[in-house]
């Protein structure tokens, strides 16, 4: 409202491609919350869009100093939790740790109560207090059976947590926690119980792609055989009798000799076999 009517038209435009991108692109939605930076830095709403741009693209330096920016043009604190990851994402832990515990904390909804809780354990793992981490995220709504829109995210956090701890049995059952309340499949909760039972997933496209180069295999090897038994017919069309008979008992002879038998005693040749090998001499 602060803005021109067509200034107010573009910048919104860019925000919205913003939104629209910054899960599956989030380079090019960096690259439209330029533009609307340049085209409005003294809004907010530009501040904050173009702080969580920066973040999904890890620069997490660009993105707090205008996540703060936001916050002196608001007043408000909601941003707070996300300022303390991008302190983590910066390496400094200690940092996000002392923000958790700033008052602040005390002003956030229950869901942004929630979110500081998820940043602090991760700043504890970061500084390897495993058991810290755990403790941290004991609490009564992970605890609550109510599923809230935090419930999946907070229950897979203690999941993990337990797994890097070496807790397995417990990890598992708390996966499967994160996975009944995840109906939108906004964790890999149901990879991870996998994972642990031993499961392994093939990829459907590829087990197709086998089969078909299997099936081109078959049918190239069916094709060469009967190929070779056309061959083969085609060479007993054009076979004289005679030397088929021969070839039959010299068969028998090789089939059934044995030099070691005494009692071995060769067949005897018949006229035609003869006549054939006269010929064929």
């Amino acid at each position: 409202m602060s803005l021109p009517k067509g200034l107010a038209e573009e910048v919104s435009k860019n925000l919205v491609m913003v939104a629209r991108l910054i899960d599956e692109d989030p380079e090019q939605a960096y690259a439209y919350s330029r533009i609307a930076l340049r085209l409005a830095s003294r809004v907010a709403a530009v501040r904050e869009a173009a702080g969580f741009a920066a973040y999904a693209t890890q620069k997490y330096s660009e993105a707090l100093a205008e996540f703060r920016a936001a916050k002196r043009m608001t007043g408000s604190v909601e941003l707070w939790p996300v300022m303390a990851d991008c302190e983590r994402g910066l390496g400094r832990p200690e940092r996000a740790l002392a923000m958790a515990g700033e008052p602040e904390v005390q002003k956030l909804d229950k869901a942004g109560q929630v979110e500081m809780r998820l940043v602090a354990a991760g700043a504890r793992r970061d500084q390897g207090q495993l058991e810290a981490a755990i403790v941290t995220l004991q609490s009564p709504e992970l605890a609550s059976s109510a599923v809230q829109p935090w419930t999946a995210r907070l229950r897979y956090a203690y999941a993990d947590a337990l797994l890097a701890a070496g807790r397995e049995d417990e990890a598992r059952e708390w996966f499967g926690k994160a996975l009944e309340a995840d109906k939108d499949g906004a964790t890999d909760a149901s990879d991870r119980l996998a994972e642990l039972d031993g499961v392994e997933f093939v990829d459907a496209a590829d087990l197709s792609d086998d089969e078909d180069q299997d099936g081109i295999e078959n049918l190239v090897d069916d094709e060469d055989d009967d190929e070779d038994d056309h061959e083969d017919e085609d060479d007993d069309e054009d076979a004289d009798p005679a030397e088929v008979a021969a070839a039959e008992r010299a068969t028998d002879v090789t089939e059934y000799y044995d030099e070691d038998d005494e009692e071995y005693e060769p067949l005897e040749q018949s006229a035609a076999d003869t006549d054939v090998r006269g010929d064929k001499a």
